[in-house]
């Protein structure tokens, strides 16, 4: 089956679609007692966190979003143990692959999760209350506040933290900007915020991280130069930039109080401020020499 960028293929998982099968939905048949919730995720490869991400989701969720766009590991045989509703889609970009989940998901409020993003007990107890309780019909989103991990190593300080995402959103007031990197949802109406931590297992060493900052650098460089934004690729910017960042997250945001494990982080972080002018100035380089 050829599928084109706007479709994505369910595949049948045998578990009967809730919001299908379900007559004169309502709160009384919700896991929460309040409105329906759906949670999306999409993956690719992501066998070594997707059971942690999946089984808080489990206890939660009315329906599980889960788009896939080509794993070659464990990653689909781990999901449908969860009783996800399972799509195929190949690879659109950060935003409009998530979009794209959003848009297949039935629930009145929707969490979108990342494929190593893990709710712990509180957070989960924190949202069947919200939910439960009703949610002020001028609220159309809540910021969770995030918690990075290397490894098993939270990082606290140094400006990795709390670094709040906007995730739980009422179905049909927000979507993920359209950007190559770093996206983020906006909606239409009043965010809050919740209070207990989402636990986010991004990368297993400081190596891996290193890697993902220096591919994040080459996106937000290609989306800066289709944005034309020359002033970003000036050779100044390559030399204060980091220098501020570095100062900023070690000083300001305490990474001092971080310990060695911050002091790397924040190298790495100020380098890839370093390279995104880099990279931005190259293809400035390469465009006029082309055209």
């Amino acid at each position: 089956m050829t599928l084109g960028r706007s479709s994505a293929e369910e595949i049948e998982s045998g578990v009967p679609h809730p919001f299908r099968e379900a007559k004169g939905w309502g709160a009384a048949t919700t896991k929460t007692g309040g409105p329906p919730l759906s949670v999306t995720i999409v993956a690719l490869n992501e066998e070594r966190t997707i059971a942690d991400v999946l089984a808080p989701a489990a206890e939660l969720a009315d329906e599980i979003v889960f788009l896939d766009s080509g794993s070659t590991d464990r990653t689909i045989e781990i999901a449908q143990r969860f009783g996800v509703r399972l799509y195929h889609q190949p690879w659109l970009g950060y935003s409009e692959q998530k979009n794209k989940a959003l848009d297949l998901a039935q629930g009145e409020w929707i969490l979108s999760l990342d494929a190593d993003e893990v709710m712990p007990p509180t957070l989960v107890a924190e949202i069947r209350r919200l939910l439960r309780a009703g949610i002020p019909a001028d609220i159309a989103g809540f910021r969770i506040p995030r918690m990075l991990f290397i490894g098993e190593a939270p990082v606290r300080r140094g400006g990795f933290y709390p670094d709040a995402q906007l995730r739980l959103i009422r179905k049909g007031r927000g979507r993920f900007c359209p950007r190559l990197v770093h996206e983020s949802i906006t909606v239409e109406g009043k965010v809050a915020k919740l209070k207990h931590d989402l636990l986010h297992y991004a990368y297993k060493d400081v190596d891996e991280f290193a890697q993902a900052m220096d591919h994040y650098a080459r996106l937000s460089a290609q989306h800066y130069f289709e944005q034309r934004s020359r002033w970003r690729g000036h050779p100044v910017n390559e030399v204060l930039h980091p220098l501020w960042t570095l100062f900023y997250r070690q000083i300001v945001r305490g990474g001092l109080l971080g310990g060695p494990l911050c002091w790397r982080l924040n190298r790495i972080y100020a380098d890839y401020v370093r390279k995104k002018v880099l990279y931005l100035r190259q293809l400035q380089d390469a465009g006029r020499f082309l055209g």
